[in-house]
């Protein structure tokens, strides 16, 4: 039974109109220029820019003709386009509905896209887009086509392709790992159970990975872990996770990695069945001999099509959605946070953009988070972009000063901050490479502190490369009241 709200529409209407009155230190903004493509498919590069493609853009008359893609500048407010990658017939790729995962060195790999349309049929294209000069790179093809799939970088820096619907339509369950090492660029594992599309998936800190319930479209995939054998004959296994409360509406449901990531605990809230969304909220502690979910604190507003986010202030925030599902009639939802010790959930400020299907939100490195994109139906795309400053935004905030570009796995080193003395957490967060409220990426890693002075901090990488897989991350530190610093650029090798 699906727990509902007991405010009306229009009494949650009022609701966010008061909370963003009263509410004067957080704040939207939707800014003077629009993005030049819907953004279906969103990565934040430690450049500090914004990478936007779409493809064919659910558009089925773009399909030999898909969109360029844009690197957005977000403190100049420019974009730079790059025409569509080409395959060997000088063909454009459609990469509308691939997914993604970054590289250790800081690029982007996209797997898969639209071979065809109603019905969808998947590519089995796989591509690098290099953040430093701004480009596509072609790489060795898949073994299948993949239309909906999840990709997820392992702490090996090997990344693992799942689920899809293959180059005749039909549910890739055969399961691929890329790597520059192998002769063939992937290498498959025997056929599995099914995973329905985009399945939202957590590489754990002992290598398995967790599947939490949440995916694109309707149906009933178990959560599972999955452990990966050590050859490619031999199957990937399997272990049920049960509890799950409405195990049938995690469609365009939204699972985070709660910070910090050395807890191990994976939340999972919203989405919704075939048309109604779910308030739903429950948590498993992925520690446990034999993890069960549990309910948590249910959201304030039903919502699929959501989006959630990890704040550097150690909250999750969630905006975005519907009730109903692609309908904006119902999606002017005020925002929500999650504060983990207290399991609270807080309305905060009203989005101005009603934002569904096809939408996303990311975190940036001053703290704020970008929303983009919403796509109700086909050729109806959302093009305004808007920003979230969190109460925090308007503090006296801490100051990093000076801190390393580079790290490695159990590293003790120093972190320059004249706040030293009143600084409460340092984490490194992951950057986020987002669609369809899916995101393997984002996580937030706990930095310990050792011992401080005056004027710095000494700290120490977790030795594990599961905790924090290889690659670039923001790094903040944060005041004994949450307020976080600006983040600086800091890459994990």
């Amino acid at each position: 039974m699906t727990q509902t709200n007991t405010t009306n529409l229009q009494e949650e209407t009022d609701l966010g109109t008061f909370i963003a009155q009263a509410t004067t230190t957080d704040k939207w903004e939707v800014l003077p220029y629009q993005a030049p493509i819907l953004p279906i498919h969103a990565a934040l590069f430690h450049t500090g820019k914004i990478l936007f493609f779409c493809g064919s853009g659910n558009d089925p008359s773009r399909l030999n003709t898909p969109y360029d893609s844009v690197v957005w500048d977000v403190n100049k407010g420019t974009f730079s386009h790059q025409a569509p990658p080409l395959d060997s017939n000088n063909q454009p790729i459609d990469l509308f509905c691939a997914g993604h995962s970054f590289t250790p060195d800081g690029m982007l790999m996209v797997a898969g896209g639209t071979l065809r349309y109603d019905p969808f049929y998947g590519t089995p294209f796989a591509l690098m887009f290099d953040p430093i000069n701004e480009k596509w790179i072609n790489k060795p093809s898949m073994n299948n086509g993949r239309w909906y799939p999840t990709v997820l970088t392992l702490s090996n820096g090997r990344i693992l392709a799942v689920s899809g619907y293959d180059i005749h339509g039909k549910l890739n369950i055969q399961p691929e790992i890329y790597s520059s090492t192998f002769a063939n660029g992937w290498n498959a594992f025997p056929a599995t159970s099914a995973l329905l599309s985009y399945p939202q998936l957590f590489l754990l800190s002992n290598g398995n990975i967790f599947y939490s319930g949440a995916q694109m479209g309707s149906g009933l995939s178990a959560p599972r872990i999955l452990t990966l054998p050590g050859t490619f004959t031999q199957s990937i296994t399997e272990k049920m996770v049960p509890g799950l409360q409405n195990p049938d509406f995690g469609n365009q449901g939204a699972s985070v990695l709660l910070p910090p990531a050395q807890d191990q605990v994976v939340m999972i809230m919203g989405g919704g069945n075939a048309t109604t969304a779910t308030n739903r909220v429950n948590l498993v502690n992925l520690k446990a001999t034999n993890p069960t979910y549990v309910p948590s604190r249910y959201l304030k507003y039903s919502r699929m099509h959501l989006s959630a986010v990890l704040l550097p202030d150690r909250t999750v925030f969630v905006c975005n959605g519907s009730k109903m599902n692609e309908d904006i009639t119902q999606s002017m939802l005020p925002a929500e946070i999650f504060n983990p010790p207290t399991y609270t959930w807080t309305p905060v400020a009203k989005q101005s953009v009603p934002r569904v299907y096809h939408s996303i939100a990311l975190l940036l490195p001053d703290g704020r988070v970008v929303t983009a994109g919403g796509n109700p139906q086909r050729t109806v795309d959302e093009l305004r972009l808007e920003i979230y400053s969190p109460a925090y935004m308007s503090r006296s905030r801490p100051i990093i000063q000076s801190a390393p570009q580079t790290l490695s796995y159990g590293l003790q080193f120093t972190i320059q901050t004249p706040q030293a003395g009143n600084i409460k957490w340092v984490s490194l967060i992951k950057p986020m490479a987002t669609t369809h409220s899916c995101d393997t990426e984002q996580r937030l890693v706990d930095v310990p502190i050792n011992f401080r002075n005056a004027t710095s901090l000494n700290v120490t990488v977790t030795t594990n490369r599961n905790i924090a897989p290889p690659g670039w991350y923001m790094l903040f530190i944060s005041d004994n009241n949450g307020t976080p610093s600006v983040a600086t650029w800091t890459q994990i090798s």
